[in-house]
């Protein structure tokens, strides 16, 4: 059939390329005698073929590093980065692990409720166990807090959050998102954790979803909506130094549940860009079947009337 030759395309590109690639890597390392890998550009997202890479470079003794915003706009960060050093001659080194790099926002309760006006919605004191409550009762809760992340990958300042012990979860949320039924979806798991349940394969955590990490043997029975057909799951590890706020939450839901992992996703539609602003998550959700909007740093629960757009 025509869909199963554009299953059988995708992954005649992905296992090819990445083999390609792979070759690049080892000649690189072979020609400069450099055993420590940066992997940058768009290839960069491939977070299958990131994890495939691992596996083969360990047994060469090489170390691997890929940059979590690896895209063009990386390009004009490394030309920053290097201005920086030239200029200063400093030997200081930057904070990779930080990647929250959006504006600042400062709200204020009369804006909150204000701009919730504008969008009908109901505003409400809440916590971190009524947000739990929501996600296990299979709603999505969308979280929004602090400076947004950069690169394309949502570390929970700027999420969609759900259960992900459902079992239809994943046609739920795509259906929901108006996402191609095909695409997966991550999780993002207490940093503590991750090793009883997946296999990061020699990573100590992999704090920006880089990776399509195997699952461990009865892992995928207890979360089927994050788990990928070739059991993988795309994961972020979360630290409390990390994303302190992000991570009550994680435990939050593992004090209720007994699963320290919680199924995330970009907090926007098919074909949208990620939200920035409080105003274009309320936009969101009004677009959507999408009702709840938590603002850990406020304690609030924003919810809107369900007026789904046909």
């Amino acid at each position: 059939s025509q869909l199963q030759c554009a299953r059988d395309l995708a992954y005649a590109v992905q296992t090819q390329s990445q083999d390609q690639v792979l070759d690049l890597i080892l000649k690189a390392s072979k020609m400069t005698g450099e055993k420590k890998v940066v992997l940058s550009g768009g290839y960069g997202l491939n977070c299958v073929a990131n994890y495939y890479f691992l596996d083969r470079l360990n047994k060469e003794g090489i170390e691997l590093y890929v940059e979590p915003i690896s895209n063009d706009g990386g390009t004009a960060i490394g030309v920053a980065l290097w201005g920086f050093y030239m200029i200063s001659q400093s030997m200081e080194k930057l904070n990779g692990r930080d990647i929250y790099l959006g504006f600042k926002y400062d709200y204020t309760p009369d804006y909150i409720t204000e701009i919730a006006a504008k969008f009908n919605a109901i505003v409400e004191d809440a916590d971190d166990s009524r947000a739990v409550e929501l996600m296990t009762t299979k709603n999505i809760v969308a979280c929004f807090q602090g400076r947004s992340e950069n690169g394309p990958r949502a570390l929970g300042n700027r999420s969609l959050m759900f259960d992900p012990t459902f079992k239809d979860g994943k046609d739920f949320v795509n259906e929901i998102k108006h996402r191609e039924y095909f695409r997966p979806f991550a999780g993002s798991i207490l940093a503590e954790d991750v090793h009883e349940w997946f296999d990061l394969r020699g990573m100590k955590d992999s704090p920006h979803m880089m990776y399509a990490v195997s699952c461990k043997e009865g892992v995928e029975e207890k979360i089927p909506s994050i788990i990928h057909v070739d059991g993988s799951c795309r994961i972020q590890t979360v630290s409390e130094e990390d994303n302190p706020l992000y991570y009550r939450i994680i435990k939050a839901f593992k004090e209720k549940t007994g699963v320290p992992i919680i199924f995330n996703t970009s907090f926007n539609l098919g074909g949208e860009p990620l939200v920035e602003t409080l105003e274009d998550a309320l936009w969101t959700l009004q677009q959507s079947d999408i009702q709840y909007l938590y603002l850990p740093e406020y304690g609030k629960m924003l919810t809107v009337p369900n007026l789904t757009v046909i």
